[in-house]
């Protein structure tokens, strides 16, 4: 009986270890590559645009950096858009940023935007997943408090919905790992038209 190949299925571009789990939890192994962009958005650019953009820019600069060094993987890229009312929550820049933005989280839903791109033989396949999500009322020293344990601070939208900030949770509707910054659904078929498959 053949063996099965060991080595990775994809590239990914990202340093984000929640969608290396995510991806593994799906049967992919990935070689992770990071890629440094410029996530600054576009004048007048809606937070799905940008999300879409981000994803595919990132793809584009890791399969560039693969094909330098001669790796002819699927590239996968991805990114999440925290969106309030139009506006984009990126990650805070410091404690006081992050207690903005969970300031104005408390007590509404915002959308969350999670694009996914994958690039194999010099095609370029793209989808985002949106949820919504809706936050519990949250008290000035809950919010300094989840500061202050640090989770928020590589975070968009300043929380993570599978750490502590779960508690906050009152509602989500859409995709559980989309908001966690890789949605499974749409990552699988994406790489089934790449001839990968997860099962």
């Amino acid at each position: 009986m053949p063996s099965l190949p060991t080595g990775p299925h994809i590239v990914l571009a990202s340093a984000s270890p929640r969608r290396l789990e995510l991806l593994q939890q799906i049967g992919i192994r990935a070689l992770v590559h990071p890629v440094d962009i410029d996530e600054s958005p576009l004048s007048r650019e809606s937070p799905v645009d940008l999300a879409l953009r981000l994803a595919l820019e990132k793809a584009r600069c890791c399969r560039g950096d693969m094909m330098q060094q001669g790796t002819e993987l699927p590239v996968l890229g991805s990114d999440t858009v925290v969106d309030i009312d139009g506006e984009v929550l990126g990650k805070p820049a410091d404690a006081e940023q992050a207690v903005a933005m969970l300031t104005k989280l408390s007590g509404k839903t915002h959308d969350v935007h999670t694009a996914v791109a994958v690039i194999c033989a010099d095609e370029e396949f793209s989808t985002i997943s949106t949820s919504q999500v809706e936050f519990a009322a949250l008290s000035v020293r809950v919010i300094q408090a989840y500061v202050g344990t640090g989770e928020p601070m590589d975070k968009a939208g300043a929380y993570a919905i599978q750490g502590i900030a779960s508690q906050f949770i009152k509602s989500l509707q859409g995709s559980y790992s989309g908001v966690m910054g890789l949605p499974l659904f749409e990552t699988a078929s994406l790489l089934a038209l790449c001839d990968i498959k997860t099962l």
